[in-house]
């Protein structure tokens, strides 16, 4: 609980300190799902749903200046080491898409976005654009899969909607039913990457407890990414039953980088926050289905950083 509480003190003291800067709206529009905005303060450029920050982009450099949990959606390369396509639902500002054409120049990337604003604003804010190797799809991403018959190496969501407190994970895309279609659409060794917004000591019902738990009912073996400067949790779930512990990742992450198979400045330093037990919730919170998916109550109302 300690360090929720510093977390979210160190969160909310970030969100003052920019609401103290000079800013400027350089893009408003209602979109059907959001209340968009772009947003420029000094040096940074904010993309912005319904009054919550989704992205942030260093003006001067578009690969810096994003959240730090965008770094944690390279760690699937620890159990895939041979990537070639991947799957991103949800596209928000693009940090994730910019880092992957950038360091991954030959992965072949599909992203989903639901929003046709956001596409918008992506590719004319965010200096995101298709490319070869980046596909964006403008569509629910539970409907892409059911479509698709492409299989991924690694599929990735950081997908976000309006709910009544804010911005909320879809529920659709946290089901056991959902689970179960991504997971025939990944590769052998593939492997799905998951923002969510919690703390892993939390021992009340809530989302990390209930995803965590929902994953597993699906997949052999699911870790966890917490963030250290903010509230989100990567969940890393592997098709692969063989289990990874402390050691193992750092070693393989050692190696991907002698190898010059990921070139992430911060990559080693991301591994480090691997862990490998549950989250203290898990017990508590539900298996979530189609039938029954309370993913607003178990978010607590609260916001979201992306």
């Amino acid at each position: 609980m300690k360090s929720l509480l510093l977390k979210r003190a160190a969160w909310c003291g970030a969100l003052c300190l920019a609401c103290q800067a000079p800013a400027n709206v350089i893009f408003e529009a209602h979109s059907p799902y959001h209340l968009v905005q772009v947003i420029d303060e000094p040096g940074v450029r904010i993309l912005s749903f319904n009054g919550t920050r989704e992205t942030k982009m260093s003006l001067h450099n578009p690969l810096q200046g994003h959240f730090e949990y965008t770094e944690y959606f390279h760690t699937p390369w620890v159990w895939n080491q041979d990537i070639r396509r991947v799957l991103m639902l949800g596209l928000g500002g693009g940090s994730i898409q910019r880092a992957y054409q950038h360091y991954y120049t030959n992965v072949m990337v599909d992203t989903v976005e639901i929003d046709p604003v956001v596409i918008k604003v992506a590719k004319e804010y965010f200096k995101v654009q298709e490319s070869p190797t980046l596909k964006i799809h403008n569509q629910d991403g539970r409907m892409f899969l059911n479509r698709t018959s492409e299989a991924y190496d690694v599929i990735i969501l950081d997908a976000y909607t309006k709910s009544r407190y804010g911005s909320s994970i879809p529920p659709h895309l946290t089901t056991k039913e959902f689970f179960t279609l991504a997971a025939s659409r990944l590769t052998t060794n593939g492997v799905l990457a998951y923002n969510v917004i919690g703390d892993m000591q939390d021992t009340r019902p809530e989302i990390v407890g209930a995803l965590y738990r929902t994953m597993k009912e699906i997949f052999p073996q699911v870790y966890a990414f917490p963030a250290g400067t903010s509230l989100n949790v990567v969940l890393v779930a592997t098709k692969s039953a063989m289990p990874f512990d402390y050691a193992r990742v750092q070693r393989e992450g050692v190696a991907l980088v002698l190898r010059r198979k990921v070139t992430l400045p911060t990559f080693g330093e991301r591994l480090r926050s691997f862990r490998n037990v549950p989250p203290r919730s898990v017990g508590v919170s539900p298996v979530l289905t189609d039938d029954r998916a309370p993913v607003e109550t178990l978010m607590g109302g609260g916001g979201v950083a992306r």
